[in-house]
């Protein structure tokens, strides 16, 4: 279906004919305040399309692993299972695995894995005194690390209500500390380390998270997110922005501040890094338990996420189907947006963007239990549709079809909850 078609037939045609940014839920027009954000439109088309990536996210339902244990002749130390929130804990728990491994006599220790949690923990063994050497099948831009989303989403597909517990759960906001105030450090060009403005569409002035959990449970997430595990001072504060206030077709937008990680950049940077501190990388694939003998190093720290369901016969380790469109970039969008969206006969329609250097991040995906790498195209059609019409309607042009409605949830969950699973 070309974008013409679509606006002339499809349901998301009519996106926010019911209400627009300035207009109350009773229809009654606001005028736009003094204080009217003004954002520059992503140009979604299909000509602007540039690639689609997938990557499969290593979910545990109880959460990531970070424990010592002997292995034959070996000491491994495990730092794995982050669910889609690798990029936004691996400091911490590769601090944390690191420390572990300073009990250890040896300091020659073998990192498995050259992703964001493999990188980082050879980083934390460095500054430790460590000589390290990564050993990897694929390494950046090859690795499912360069596939991700990439906000700072902590509890993003990591854990559920039921398999928490106190001990893992001090180890989650130790490890969210850690990484809180890393990245904070390394903001710049030079890592591909943002803040940037982070908008949520609401049908209603009260912030999601403020709601009760039996009004969450009303919503379109059956389970609601577990409360308490990110501690507040590890989120920044975000305000209302009420009608005629905001460009979105929503009658209230939500403004907060999130940090970005540009996967292209930020992993490149941390395997140049590990190099200039004397570390290796070598090219090896492990098929089977007995091959890690075959290593010099009795030190192994394993980041191996999804490898470690045959390695080690991890069971519990599921993947989640994660997938991002690409649009061209568009230097001036500096904005991140997220929202669900309803049309008239009941179907659910989610908008997020996340602009890069590399190209503009469209869309939401978290298929568990999905193997695939294949890319879905009915999720492609789905994304790039919706976004067209959703830009259509932030630059003021009418989509052509009445008496079609679609509205905005009236509970927009956090962005991490978008990927699906409870956390």
């Amino acid at each position: 279906m070309d974008r013409r078609t679509l606006l002339k037939t499809g349901s998301l045609a009519a996106l926010g004919l019911g209400f627009g940014g300035c207009a109350a839920r009773n229809g009654v027009a606001v005028a736009p305040s003094t204080q009217f954000v003004k954002l520059p439109p992503v140009r979604a088309s299909w000509d602007r399309v540039i690639r689609t990536t997938v990557g499969l996210r290593p979910h545990r339902p109880s959460g990531f692993v970070l424990k010592a244990e002997k292995f034959g002749a070996k000491t491994v130390i495990h730092n794995y299972g982050h669910g889609g929130s690798g990029h936004s804990l691996a400091w911490g728990t590769g601090s944390m695995a690191a420390d572990l491994a300073i009990e250890h006599g040896e300091r020659r220790v073998a990192v498995l894995g050259c992703g964001t949690v493999g990188l980082t923990a050879a980083r934390q063994l460095q500054r430790r005194g460590f000589e390290v050497t990564i050993y990897t099948e694929k390494t950046p831009p090859y690795t499912t690390s360069n596939m991700a989303w990439a906000g700072f989403t902590p509890t993003s597909s990591l854990v559920t209500a039921a398999g928490r517990t106190p001990a893992w759960e001090a180890q989650f906001r130790q490890a969210a500390e850690i990484s809180y105030r890393q990245l904070q450090l390394m903001v710049g060009p030079r890592y591909g380390v943002s803040w940037i403005d982070d908008y949520g569409m609401m049908d209603s002035a009260v912030p999601p998270q403020r709601r009760s959990t039996a009004q969450r449970r009303s919503a379109d997430r059956p389970i609601p997110e577990p409360d308490g595990l990110l501690p507040s001072h590890l989120e920044t504060g975000r305000s209302v922005l009420g009608p005629g206030e905001h460009p979105f077709p929503s009658p209230y937008a939500s403004l907060g501040l999130r940090m970005r990680i540009e996967p292209s950049i930020y992993l490149d940077a941390l395997m140049r890094d590990v190099i200039i501190f004397g570390g290796k990388i070598v090219i090896r694939k492990f098929e089977r338990p007995r091959d890690l003998m075959t290593l010099e190093e009795s030190l192994i720290i394993n980041c191996t996420a999804l490898g470690s369901r045959e390695l080690f016969g991890d069971q519990e380790l599921t993947p989640v189907k994660g997938q991002l469109t690409f649009l061209v970039p568009q230097p001036e969008v500096n904005y991140l947006v997220n929202g669900i969206l309803r049309s008239a006969d009941g179907s659910i329609h989610r908008v997020g963007t996340m602009p890069r250097s590399d190209g503009i991040a469209l869309g939401f995906m978290a298929l568990s239990g999905v193997w695939s790498l294949e890319p879905n195209e009915d999720a492609i059609k789905r994304t790039v549709e919706a976004h067209i019409a959703f830009y259509e309607i932030m630059r003021g042009r009418q989509p052509g079809i009445q008496g079609r409605r679609v509205e905005a949830s009236r509970d927009i969950p956090k962005l991490e909850s978008f990927f699906g699973l409870e956390s």
